[in-house]
């Protein structure tokens, strides 16, 4: 399983630099073509869509490392089977909302079927909207990587904690 999360989370970091590169050079290029008077009309959507791409694949590479908002100091002072069952209830509850995204994220691309984006219509507005599922489904996937690690309690093997993956 640690090769698995080593892979994804590589892969990961890679889109996520990527998309920062990506989001960089569009908004330099807006600023400098509009400064020059000859402002780009796909500006604004190219990069509010790049920022939506980034925030998903973002959140699921701190997902990864379990770097998101929580309450681990409760989790923490738990113990045997409360712990566990504390923990595994967390999952469920951030596992299930992630599915219950990526489904509604389908039934937005079923809808979007046919449509472009505005001021690129040579792209479809499904394709800029898929990061919904796929940005859900990754972070599910994940959540489930770095459940080993959050599983084990503190102090057992801090190499192997889902947030401390190398």
């Amino acid at each position: 399983m640690s090769r698995a999360r080593r892979v994804f989370r590589r892969t990961l970091e890679t889109v996520v630099v990527a998309l920062v590169a990506a989001l960089a050079a569009v908004v330099v290029l807006g600023v400098v073509f509009r400064k020059a008077g000859a402002a780009l009309v796909w500006y604004d959507e190219a990069a509010s869509i790049l920022l939506a791409w980034l925030t998903y694949y973002g959140a699921a590479l701190v997902a990864l490392t379990r770097g998101h908002i929580g309450v681990p100091v409760l989790v923490e002072r738990l113990h045997g089977l409360a712990r566990t069952s504390v923990l595994l209830a967390g999952e469920a509850a951030v596992i299930g909302f992630f599915l219950v995204l990526a489904w509604a994220g389908m039934q937005v691309q079923g809808a979007l079927a046919g449509t472009t984006l505005v001021s690129m219509p040579a792209v479809p507005a499904a394709l800029a909207q898929s990061v919904i599922p796929i940005g859900a489904a990754l972070f599910v996937v994940a959540q489930l990587l770095s459940l080993p690690g959050a599983l084990r309690a503190p102090g057992d093997d801090p190499g192997e904690r889902g947030g401390d993956i190398p």
